[in-house]
């Protein structure tokens, strides 16, 4: 599964705050997206209701609300790419306690719960770690499967940028992503 580490080297315009995630969760930040149906709509409605965030009770309405415009995993032969995540798609903490009852702890945990806009960066040089196969400096990374970076160019396989470096003991790489 990929991952980033702290050192992340991005321009703050370079991100997309538009799109929650729909799919299977947990999802780990530097996971590759695609847009999802229509994406961005402008003149629809940007807010739907996700659920109760807890118990029903009768005569009462508690509506938990998200973004409409979604965006799924990208995976080889996929449309393109928008970007990767930023920040983990989770709705539990390590302890199973639910995130939606403590926004504090989802933000220390660097996450987002489901209908929160995720944000999605499309360049920057970033410590990435889940690339299958074995890059070389200034080897290109092309889209992998299940929302990684692979760097042997499959069938119909986007290229989303390079590797500034080869891999560290621990499986990290420095990469430049450039989805154009």
């Amino acid at each position: 599964m990929p991952t980033l580490n702290p050192y992340r080297n991005y321009n703050e315009k370079d991100v997309i705050n538009l799109y929650a995630f729909s799919g299977a969760l947990p999802v780990n930040k530097g996971t590759l997206v695609q847009i999802q149906g229509s994406g961005f709509v402008p003149s629809q409605d940007v807010l739907e209701m996700v659920g109760s965030p807890g118990a029903s009770y009768a005569n009462t309405v508690s509506q938990r609300y998200g973004v409409t415009p979604k965006v799924s995993i990208c995976g080889t032969g996929s449309a393109t790419p928008l970007g990767i995540t930023l920040l983990d798609i989770k709705e539990t903490d390590e302890n199973g306690e639910l995130l939606k009852f403590n926004p504090r702890k989802a933000a220390e945990l660097e996450a987002v719960i489901s209908g929160q806009a995720v944000p999605i960066v499309r360049k920057g040089v970033f410590h990435y770690s889940g690339i299958t196969g074995t890059p070389t400096a200034g080897g290109k990374l092309y889209v992998g499967v299940n929302g990684t970076i692979d760097c042997l160019a499959q069938i119909a396989s986007a290229q989303v940028g390079i590797a500034l470096g080869a891999k560290d003991a621990s499986g990290f790489t420095v990469v430049l992503i450039d989805i154009a």
